[in-house]
């Protein structure tokens, strides 16, 4: 990356940290070269509040004074590794039934990460969906924020209605 260019850059990379809280993150570039810094904003434009360490993500860069920034995010991908192994929730549970699973709209209803779950709620109906951290890692989130709009998939499991899978809003909408 140039220093001296104003334009956006397409940039892939990997998350080196992202803070919820403090509103903010840092990316490796796979080409090298210094750090990119990765505001909330600019992830809530994409349709996420988080993101996990060392997922992959591909985003418009601009230089500025400060250093390089992302101003626009086109994908992300889960951090690679550990989820070929089943989580001991979904053992039991047939794999076909869980990739056929469709996407709803969901809100979150709360979710500790100390604790290592949460609850989401699907519009439209009363009951709560289990969301477990595990889930949330390989669907590339490291955070859900109260009242987040989210696209999940859910099956009947162990614990009543469990998430499979947590996205993007944008995802459930594009299946409406």
């Amino acid at each position: 990356m140039k220093q001296n260019e104003t334009e956006t850059q397409r940039v892939l990379g990997k998350v080196k940290w992202f803070d919820p809280v403090k509103g903010f993150g840092f990316v490796i570039p796979d080409m090298g070269g210094p750090d990119i810094l990765l505001h909330a904003n600019v992830l809530r434009n994409f349709g996420q509040g988080s993101v996990a360490d060392l997922a992959t993500i591909e985003m418009g860069v601009q230089a500025t004074e400060r250093g390089f920034q992302a101003v626009e995010i086109y994908r992300i991908e889960p951090p690679a590794g550990g989820s070929e192994l089943p989580l001991a929730d979904f053992e039991e549970i047939d794999p076909e039934i869980i990739r056929s699973a469709p996407l709803q709209p969901a809100r979150v209803k709360w979710f500790d990460k100390a604790k290592g779950f949460g609850f989401a709620n699907i519009f439209g109906k009363p009951e709560d969906v289990f969301v477990h951290v595990e889930v949330l890692r390989r669907s590339g989130l490291a955070d859900l924020e109260p009242g987040e709009a989210l696209a999940i998939r859910v099956i009947d499991g162990k614990r009543g209605a469990m998430a499979t899978e947590v996205s993007a809003w944008e995802a459930a909408l594009k299946i409406s």
